[in-house]
């Protein structure tokens, strides 16, 4: 499949950042994961697929260790705390929804090359024994327990996995406090992180600020989303953006990722996303007007 985003950003954008030192600057790529398996749910589309073959994983997890890299949680990629490691090659590497082929086939790679990694959990879906929800197996509270001993660590996915902007305020304060407190019943620590479930909405300012109001008074410290790109010490540590891997990432793409090739495919996803937004409030306010003159 011929893919444009990954011709532009091999051929173009990732000569351009070198060639303009775009990684002068501290720049902390965070890798977004979900599955790995060779399972084909959910989109198979290279821009969407969500499952990385371990055959792949373990490729890119070798080529990370080769080039130098060492793995940091989200809460370093912030502020102060990613200025202080300026130079440094690192790269925090993230896990969505908590399939159970993470504990059975990305753990043992990741102990393999010394890395470490963090878990969102929807945690409706993880009981105390593996189930299957929506075809797709889960992981235990037991392994949990187990991955977190030896370093892995864990942030809520909210409950339920929905759509915030359908929520009512109160079911965005029940998706965010009811995870953090049974993740933090279950783990016997504070949980700080959290990752947005689905596109992540910036294009929608009121949202993305009543949603930061609520991460905070909630006791959350750092979240990421799927914006694009890598984080940098200027980025709303609540809202950090990542770069997506699946097994359409090929090794030069997936260095062209971590090098910045791709950071340039956040404007054109805000300006989709925007435009799309204000389509959708000029037809709602299209629709209150004829309703109101009928």
């Amino acid at each position: 499949m011929i893919r444009p985003d990954r011709i532009a950003s091999v051929f173009f954008f990732w000569p351009l950042a070198r060639l303009a030192q775009w990684n002068r600057d501290p720049r902390v790529p965070i890798l977004m994961y979900h599955s790995v398996s060779n399972n084909l749910f959910g989109k198979s589309h290279p821009y969407y697929q969500i499952n990385t073959s371990p055959k792949i994983f373990e490729q890119q997890m070798r080529a990370l260790k080769d080039a130098g890299y060492r793995t940091v949680d989200p809460a370093d990629c912030v502020g102060d705390v990613l200025r202080q490691q300026a130079g440094q090659k690192i790269v925090s590497i993230t896990f969505d929804d908590g399939y159970r082929d993470f504990y059975t086939d990305a753990f043992p790679v990741l102990r393999k090359f010394g890395f470490t990694a963090t878990i969102y959990l929807a945690t409706s879906r993880i009981k105390n024994s593996a189930e299957i929800y929506e075809g797709v197996e889960y992981l235990s509270w037991r392994e949990v327990r187990e991955m977190r001993s030896a370093g892995i660590r864990f942030g809520s996915h909210t409950v339920t996995h929905p759509d915030m902007r359908s929520l009512s305020p109160e079911q965005i304060d029940y998706e965010l406090g009811c995870s953090k407190e049974t993740m933090e019943n279950q783990l016997g620590e504070q949980i700080t992180s959290f990752a947005y479930p689905y596109a992540f909405p910036e294009e929608d300012k009121n949202f993305v600020r009543y949603l930061r109001d609520s991460l905070e008074n909630q006791g959350y410290e750092n979240g990421v989303t799927t914006i694009l790109g890598r984080a940098t010490p200027d980025c709303d540590p609540f809202f950090l953006p990542r770069l997506p891997a699946n097994s359409w990432d090929d090794s030069i793409f997936f260095r062209t990722k971590l090098e910045g090739g791709y950071d340039w495919l956040h404007w054109p996803q805000w300006l989709y996303k925007t435009m799309h937004h204000h389509m959708t409030q000029m037809q709602q306010a299209s629709q209150i007007g004829h309703r109101e003159t009928e």
